[in-house]
């Protein structure tokens, strides 16, 4: 890399060596081996900005000799690129990009959200003196159109053009610089972005009304340059805005990886160390309460264990020696030592963060229909502009009413109208949903939404409330469970914790002793008292009704007749008229679950849900998700546990429930508040309903360019009558989005 160079900072995704800063650093370093024999490089691209930078990067870099894939998220700015191992060259593959013209080093996580937190700052502040720009220039631009009548002279008039001036040729120069870096950069390349007319535009704007100034003109156009900035940095901060929603879910991910594991050395000695030190063959000690900083096995010990995080199942479940453990998994109630099998970069969690960053890429490359557009917008503006120039030129008129004009034809013709078409319904439909318990974080999500045509279910969390539920409370005294909690109150254990909190805070049992894997005992009045699974606290095989609940508790001291505390996972109480509602929609419902068999068939028989698949891994759900969407099915689907976070990411759009995982709702697009489903119902109406006011605005945009472009060839329009239409038409597509939505929608 003598050409070229990298920073290396780190990678904790990729558990990198670290070098001081300033360092030049050999991308080879950063390549992870993947267990299928490919390699895998990521890095950190600055400058891309729409899906024209996603489709030349990644044709750049897979028209490389031995690349298999490329992939750009255009939210994280992270290059995902892999090969068979040996086959390409991680250096020629970073020297590829930079030769595009962007900035490239090794993926950072950190260092990239720092650059996006800066381009927001700024464009916030590119916005704010456009805007604090344009509301000085109209005072005295409004002084000048009210004084043509003849109460201005002629020095009034220049004088006020100076300051106008004044004020728009620093502000422009400070504001536009989002619009003319892109276009520099663009036109370096050898290509014409979206950006390019507009600078053009606006560059024309002023120069011409410097020009007028100068030899004492009657107008200036300083305000319609500004005027068009302002509108164009509202619509690219809130783009910005809206596609940062989507970056926090491998953040959130991350988070959840323990940072300090206890090692334990040969000599016995207990070493607290950082998880992204930890080699395979490590021991560590988890204490109750601690979450596996790795992947591994367990060596000694047996306790209950969170295993949400893999298989979403809403019961603990007890691990002993030989058996293996995740990264992210807690230990509940014993003291267990385990063998590290992986490093941090290697293990689940990571594995789970690269698969939710994988599915946000694929929805960073929805291309909306202003998009499409924009590849022809770009020549033909142009040719329009050049038309209209030559024409007037050819018929007689001077250079000055030639350029302006073309100025007009550029001014009049700017997308605005086109690029509110969406957001601005979009905001309107997000609000009116807020309003009904519904959080909308992506910017094109309601766009998806409005195209699924199936919604798969996830159970625990889900369906159901996610949280175990006393069945047969009525049949129990206040004593009986006042004597439980006694013993529930020094336990982690869910169904425990369920006692607990329904007895309230109080006293505990003393000498008590938890018996993984069993349930805890202690004395209660001077008699030993068991709370646990029925083999250890009864002495008879018959449990009763037990069958009915998925999960039970025995109560019962030394020779007193047991008593069985029944508990399930209670469905959510509009479930089945949620999934009535989604079929007569038209909408195939399915479940997908990590749960055990029973208990998933038993919710979705309640559901009302007739295909059903259970016992999935994370993977096996993806794989689910891809399947249904390669049959031709758009798929929603409705998640909350940490194992629906990459589902969620892969599926077409994504819901999850306020009550769930912070990586879930990050990973979804859209949250929903409270304990019901029908807001997922209430959600398909308005997006429904947004993509048919889309589609109006759309042809709101397209109706004014039919008439305004050929007023402006014509020379029946001024760039500042051209900038009121084209803020004029972006206000009608706005007021036709603020209208109502229909009840159902």
């Amino acid at each position: 890399m003598s050409d070229i160079e990298l920073q290396q900072r780190g990678c904790p995704t990729t558990g990198g060596p670290v070098a001081e800063p300033g360092a030049a650093a050999d991308p080879a370093a950063f390549v992870r081996a993947e267990e299928d024999g490919m390699s895998r490089l990521e890095l950190l691209v600055r400058g891309a900005k729409c899906a024209g930078c996603i489709s030349k990067i990644e044709g750049g870099v897979t028209a490389l000799a031995g690349v298999r894939d490329a992939r750009l998220n255009l939210s994280t700015g992270k290059l995902s690129v892999s090969w068979k191992q040996q086959d390409a060259d991680p250096g020629q593959i970073a020297k590829k990009v930079a030769d595009m013209g962007y900035q490239v080093s090794p993926y950072d996580p950190g260092e990239a959200e720092e650059e996006r937190d800066k381009e927001g700052r700024f464009l916030l502040v590119c916005l704010a003196v456009a805007g604090f720009a344009l509301m000085n220039i109209m005072l005295f631009s409004i002084s000048v159109w009210s004084g043509d009548s003849g109460e201005m002279n002629q020095t009034t008039r220049l004088f006020f053009h100076w300051i106008s001036a004044l004020i728009a040729l620093p502000a422009a120069a400070f504001a536009g610089r989002p619009f003319f870096s892109s276009a520099f950069r663009s036109l370096q390349k050898g290509q014409a972005n979206m950006d390019v007319p507009i600078s053009l535009a606006v560059l024309l704007a002023l120069g011409l009304s410097l020009y007028e100034t100068a030899v004492g003109g009657g107008h200036t156009y300083f305000d319609a340059a500004v005027m068009l900035l302002f509108f164009l940095l509202i619509g690219r901060w809130l783009d910005h805005r809206l596609r940062g929603a989507t970056r926090v879910a491998a953040r959130k991910l991350l988070s959840l990886q323990a940072n300090t594991a206890n090692v334990l050395a040969s000599n016995g000695e207990i070493t607290a160390v950082r998880s992204n030190q930890i080699k395979p063959g490590d021991t560590i000690i988890l204490w109750p309460g601690d979450r596996a900083p790795v992947d591994g096995v367990i060596t000694e010990g047996k306790s209950d264990i969170d295993m949400a995080l893999v298989s979403g199942e809403s019961a603990p479940a007890l691990v002993q020696t030989g058996e293996p453990v995740k990264a992210g998994m807690i230990n509940l109630t014993a003291k267990l030592i385990m063998q590290a099998t992986a490093t941090s970069a290697d293990s689940l969690l990571a594995e789970l963060t690269r698969l939710v960053e994988a599915g946000e890429a694929a929805k960073g490359r929805f291309v909306r229909l202003a998009d499409r557009a924009a590849r022809l917008y770009v020549p033909v503006v142009h040719s329009l502009a050049l038309l209209a120039f030559v024409g007037w030129m050819m018929s007689g008129a001077g250079v000055h009413q030639s350029i302006v004009i073309a100025a007009a034809v550029l001014i009049i013709t700017c997308p605005c109208a086109l690029g509110l078409a969406a957001p601005a319904v979009q905001i309107v439909a997000v609000g009116r949903l807020f309003k009904q318990g519904v959080l909308v974080k992506t910017g094109d999500a309601l766009e998806r939404l409005a195209q699924i045509d199936m919604v798969l279910f996830d159970k625990t969390g889900t369906l159901t409330l996610g949280k175990p539920e006393l069945l047969n409370r009525a049949e129990l005294s206040q004593q009986t469970i006042a004597r439980a909690a006694l013993l529930a109150r020094t336990s982690r254990h869910p169904l425990s914790q369920a006692i607990a909190n329904l007895a309230g805070p109080g006293p505990v049992a003393t000498d008590t002793r938890e018996v993984p894997g069993y349930g805890v005992e202690g004395k209660i009045d001077g008699q030993m008292v068991r709370l646990g699974k029925r083999e250890w606290v009864l002495d008879e095989t018959d449990a009763g009704n037990a069958e009915i609940a998925s999960s039970q508790l025995y109560l019962a001291g030394a020779g007193e007749t047991p008593i069985v505390f029944l508990f399930a996972d209670a469905l959510r109480v509009d479930a089945n008229q949620s999934v009535t509602a989604l079929k007569q929609l038209g909408i195939k419902v399915a479940m997908l679950s990590g749960d055990r068999k029973q208990p998933a068939l038993a919710a979705a028989k309640l559901a009302g849900i007739d295909e059903v698949y259970y016992q999935l891994t994370p993977q096996q759900k993806i794989d689910h998700v891809d399947k249904m969407g390669s049959d031709g099915h758009k798929v929603l689907m409705v998640g909350d546990g940490l194992n629906d976070a990459p589902a969620l990411a892969a599926a077409h759009v994504s819901m999850s429930p306020a009550s769930a995982a912070d990586a879930s709702q990050a990973a979804a697009d859209i949250v929903i508040d409270g304990s019901k489903l029908m807001p997922v119902v209430q959600a398909i109406h308005t997006a429904k309903a947004a993509k048919f006011r889309i589609l109006q605005n759309f042809g709101l945009a397209a109706f004014y360019n039919m008439f305004a472009v050929p007023m402006a060839l014509f020379g029946f329009v001024t760039p500042m009558i051209a900038a009121i239409a084209m803020s004029g038409s972006s206000i009608f597509v706005t007021l036709n989005a603020l209208r109502k939505f229909r009840k159902g929608g």
